[in-house]
Formats: structure tokens, C-alpha cells, sequence
């Protein structure tokens, strides 16, 4: 009898997991840890029903895979079944390298790392775990298999990752502007020389597709709020990372500590057995349970920046048309001094300025190919009679200054 697990999920309703392989990924510990981060950070400072997780959406976007696979062979394109596994396995892993808060470990305790490396390296380890039954997902997410059309499906502009996320965060977060055909979609998806192409009569939903996710980017990912509260997090864990060095002992869960009180770099990844095991025990819980305490703290500017986050009492910003000269943030940075009794070093913990740049689709990156009767492909910048379509190829730059309110 063939055995599977049915999960409900509130977007796409009873997801399927058949027993073996697929159940295995999904019930590993390192795939479970998805469980304990959210999938927006700090975004539910904006948007409270932003409270679905990683894992969440590795499910979603693994029934949004086996969605693709049965599109895509009845319209003749064969695919064995082992790659269908393995592509499936493989979109259920593809966030496994994610830490708490997203990029925020990036940037303060673990520099120079990124999360996709991360991904691949616990990819590697749940390969070893599974006794080399993922070694195939792995060549199919690395872009090292023939069938280059599998890692599309995976990591492009129209991946499963894309199509899970933008529907999901949509639905969490009320947004409904973002909502996407994502059914409609995938039923258009075919494959013309081993590269994904869109029929032609999914032009209309592969507009709405890009215009969704230029108003999520900016109306939540880069909401100006979820950006204070990121800012301030990485504030904190600057600060707490400074203490650590000096010696200050504070209350740290202990995979917490070993990012804090040691210095990590991308090195200590593939040379240090500690390092990975660490990364795996860390989630959202560990920082927020190390926030509470540290809102209590002697030091003035720890305790500060722990308890703005506790209670939502977050950096102001604002959004500004050009970059700010020296001088005026030099003006700042003295004013925050002279008002909170701290040095002008101090007070760079509580005063930002920076950019956000981001263009919504490029031909160069990885284009979507809109696919004809006759055959013939272009580019849907081109295919497109909307005006916004070829705009959203131009990269947009806001600059902003986040700070403490006095």
C-alpha cells in the first residue's frame, strides 16, 4: 500500500508527502529547525499575521514543485521519476541555511557567510545522514545536472521559491495586491531547449507576477518599519558582541554564545565541526529569549536597544532623496551624544544611514522567455505591451536615515 503524510496547509490546502525519501527530508531535525524561524523576520512589527515560518513555505513551495513536475510531463517533457524526487527534495531544502531574522546573522556574528552556502553545506550533512540518497538533489541544486531546466525550477525568476513566497506573504500579511496566479503559472511553464519558457497565453499572469512582487518588496520586505526593527537588531548584537569580547558576561543561550564570543568567519565553516553544529541549534527563540533578559542590563545601550525591541519602542526613519554628507551626519551622531550622556562611538549604535537598491527583474540574471505557437521566444520585456513591464528592469534606489527617537 503506498503510504504517505497529508498536511493542510491554509494556502494551497492537503499537501502530499509520500513515505520514503521526501517523509525523511522533511522529518530531519535540520529541516524541523524551519519550524523556529519565521519566514518575514521581523516584519510582523508591521503586519501581525506575518507569523508563518520557513518551514511553511518549504512546504509550500515542494506542492508547488509536484505541481510543475505533472504540468510539465503531460505536455511531454519527460522526467524520471528519481528526478522528480530529487527536485522535490531539493526545493524542500533550499532554506535550510537560513538563520534567525534572516540576513541579520550575516551581517553581526557569522560575516562573510552567506545563507546559501550554509544551505549547501547542511545539504551535504543530511545528504550523509540519509546514506547518499539526496546526492542527486544536491547536483540538480547546484546547476551541476544536464537537465539545466530542473535547477530553474529551483532558482530562477519563475522558481517554486518565488511562487510560494510571494502567494504566502500575501496571504500572512493581508497584502492582497501580492497575490498571485500561481496555478495559472505553473500551467503555463514548458521547456524549449532545455530552458523554461511561459506560453503565450500566460503573458497576462506573468505581468501581474512582477508587478506583485515590485508592491511586496516595497510594501513589506522593504517596508521602511521592518527596516528600523532590522537595524536595531543588528544594533544589539553589535553591542553584544563588543561586550563579549571585553570580557562583560552575559546571559546567552549556548549556541548563541559561540557566535558571540568567538570571532567566525566563512573559514571557520568548512574547518570547524562546532561551527555547523552551533548554526543548526540557533532559531528566532534563542534571540528573543537573550532580548528579554539584556533589557535589563547594566549597559545603557544594550539594555536600550533590547527593550525598543521588546516593546516595539523602534528607530524612526526617514526616507530622504540623496545621500547625507559627512557633516550632516557628523551633526547627528553629536546630537544623539549630547542627549543620551554617550560618546560619539556610542552613539553610532543608535543612528543609520543607508540605501536599499533593487531592481524587479533582470534579462541579464536570468530571463522569462514568453513562448509562441510558432515556436518563437522573447523576452517578456519585449513581449510585454505594458510600459511598467520594461521599467521594472530598471534598478530603484531609496535612501533612508533610521534612528533613535529623542
Amino acid at each position: 500500500m503506498y503510504e504517505r503524510k497529508i498536511i493542510n496547509d491554509p494556502v494551497f490546502g492537503f499537501i502530499n508527502i509520500p513515505k520514503g525519501l521526501l517523509y525523511d527530508v522533511v522529518s530531519h531535525p535540520i529541516m524541523q529547525r524551519l519550524t523556529r524561524i519565521k519566514q518575514l523576520g521581523l516584519s510582523s512589527f508591521v503586519y501581525p499575521g506575518a507569523q508563518h515560518t520557513r518551514f511553511q513555505h518549504s512546504l509550500g513551495a515542494f506542492y508547488l514543485m509536484s505541481e510543475a513536475i505533472t504540468s510539465l510531463t503531460t505536455k511531454g517533457n519527460f522526467i524520471f521519476d528519481s528526478e522528480a524526487e530529487a527536485v522535490q527534495a531539493a526545493i524542500l531544502m533550499h532554506d535550510i541555511g537560513h538563520g534567525p531574522f534572516s540576513h541579520v546573522l550575516e551581517n553581526t556574528l557569522a560575516k562573510g557567510m552567506k545563507h546559501e552556502a550554509i544551505s549547501l553545506m547542511l545539504m551535504e550533512r543530511m545528504n550523509r545522514d540519509l546514506k547518499g540518497q539526496l546526492s542527486l538533489a544536491i547536483q540538480i541544486f547546484k546547476d551541476e545536472y544536464p537537465k539545466k531546466f530542473l535547477h530553474q525550477l529551483i532558482s530562477s525568476q519563475l522558481d517554486m521559491d518565488r511562487l510560494d513566497y510571494l502567494r504566502r506573504d500575501s496571504f500572512y500579511t493581508g497584502v492582497s495586491e501580492g497575490n498571485i496566479g500561481s496555478a495559472r503559472i505553473i500551467k503555463m511553464l514548458n521547456v524549449k531547449d532545455d530552458h523554461l519558457v511561459v506560453e503565450s497565453k500566460g503573458i497576462y499572469s506573468i505581468e501581474n507576477f512582477l508587478m506583485a512582487r515590485r508592491l511586496m518588496y516595497w510594501q513589506v520586505y522593504l517596508h521602511k518599519t521592518s527596516v528600523a526593527a532590522e537595524k536595531m537588531l543588528v544594533s544589539v548584537l553589535r553591542r553584544a558582541k563588543e561586550l563579549a569580547e571585553s570580557g562583560v558576561e552575559l546571559f546567552v543561550s549556548p549556541a548563541l554564545r559561540y557566535f558571540l564570543y568567538n570571532s567566525i568567519s566563512s573559514n571557520d565553516f568548512y574547518e570547524n565541526p562546532n561551527c555547523l553544529e552551533n548554526y543548526i541549534k540557533l532559531d528566532d527563540n534563542d534571540i528573543w529569549t537573550a532580548l528579554k533578559v539584556w533589557s535589563e542590563h547594566s549597559d545603557m545601550i544594550l539594555s536600550t536597544l533590547s527593550r525598543g525591541l521588546i516593546e516595539r519602542s523602534l528607530f524612526k526613519v526617514e526616507i530622504v532623496n540623496h545621500a547625507i554628507s559627512d557633516n550632516e551626519r557628523e551633526n547627528a551622531l553629536q546630537n544623539i551624544s549630547n542627549q543620551m550622556n554617550i560618546s560619539v562611538r556610542e552613539a553610532e549604535y543608535f543612528y543609520f544611514f543607508d540605501s536599499i537598491g533593487k531592481d524587479m527583474y533582470s534579462k541579464e540574471d536570468d530571463s522569462i522567455e514568453i513562448m509562441y505557437k510558432d515556436g518563437i521566444t522573447k523576452d517578456i520585456a519585449e513581449a510585454s505591451d505594458m510600459l511598467n513591464i520594461s521599467l521594472l528592469s530598471k534598478k530603484v534606489k531609496k535612501y533612508y536615515v533610521c534612528s533613535i527617537r529623542l
